[in-house]
């Protein structure tokens, strides 16, 4: 399976755009820590740590993923996000 994945970058940092269910499929949501961010049903994956547990993880499961950069020279609006929290 290949699938497309948003990667956000301002200029100092960048995260990649996961639906929530699909962590939870690939069973690592729990996994995932603070430093990502949460909005509606999307996780915002930070790139230093969660998003290299997410793309092994994919890897795993036969999703190749494709990253598709979105950057931006400003401040992202993802940094004002609520933090992730796995749900119960």
């Amino acid at each position: 399976m290949n699938t497309r994945f948003l990667y956000y970058q301002d200029p100092g940092h960048g995260w990649v755009a996961v639906k929530r269910t699909l962590l939870q499929q690939l069973g690592i949501e729990d996994r995932i820590t603070p430093y990502s961010y949460q909005r509606g049903g999307t996780v915002y994956l930070e790139e230093d740590r969660d998003f290299s547990t997410f793309h092994h993880a994919a890897n795993a499961a036969g999703i190749e993923p494709n990253y598709l950069p979105k950057h931006t020279d400003k401040r992202s609006p993802i940094r004002s996000y609520e933090r992730f929290v796995p749900q119960a």
